[in-house]
């Protein structure tokens, strides 16, 4: 048996103004500290996988972007999901993702942004973590008349279904960093919190979100 479950979930690979992973290069670099000398990227989420991984590579470090659809097919196609689960909860090897990654990482995929180009299996996802993440949320804008529905409306018809883990919005700049039953968000932005039958928390960076690995309640205050 390995160590514990160490996992880096990341909202988005890029930030406005900056390159590549720019935005958590350093959480990255704390994240794998020293020992680590190899990093299985794993290029799924793009058409394009070689290029992708040439982009990984140039910046040193892996993670899954693009198609969150994309990413799910080709991991049940390459008979994946069970493998990266062992490796990741039994054998502790450290997990990172960002976006599709970090979706993918989840219970399921029912929160994700993305269009489903393709069409995988199931929904059913890697359940490193009991609950759901919203990569790149968004809050509403009051002064813009756009009148389609807004992620917070997304993820409430979502939890309209019966028997639905919870949905941390993760928005741009913010990550969560879970290290065995320890999970605490990081980064430069924030986080909403969804609960079936509950109205959405505003949460900072800092936060400790343990609960979530255990249980769908929050602590008492």
């Amino acid at each position: 048996m390995g160590g514990p479950r160490r996992l880096l979930l990341i909202s988005n690979s890029t930030l406005h103004g900056g390159g590549y992973l720019g935005h958590c290069q350093q959480h990255i670099q704390s994240f794998l500290g020293q020992k680590v000398k190899r990093v299985l990227f794993i290029p799924y989420a793009l058409h394009d996988r070689d290029a992708y991984a040439r982009t990984a590579r140039e910046k040193f470090e892996s993670l899954g972007g693009g198609n969150t659809f994309r990413l799910l097919k080709a991991l049940y196609d390459n008979s994946l999901i069970h493998e990266i689960r062992k490796r990741v909860l039994e054998d502790g090897i450290p997990y990172m993702g960002s976006s599709a990654g970090t979706n993918v990482a989840t219970v399921s995929i029912n929160t994700t942004n993305d269009m489903p180009i393709v069409y995988p299996p199931s929904l059913q996802a890697l359940g490193l973590v009991p609950f759901n993440i919203n990569p790149h949320y968004l809050d509403p804008d009051i002064k813009r008349t756009h009148m389609g529905e807004t992620r917070e409306e997304r993820i409430r018809q979502y939890h309209e279904e019966p028997n639905t883990p919870p949905v941390l919005g993760l928005r741009e700049g913010t990550m969560l960093l879970v290290e065995g039953d320890k999970a605490t968000l990081q980064g430069v932005t924030g986080a909403r919190l969804f609960l079936r039958g509950k109205k959405p928390t505003e949460h900072e960076p800092g936060t400790d979100f343990s609960f979530l690995l255990t249980d769908s309640n929050p602590p008492n205050p």
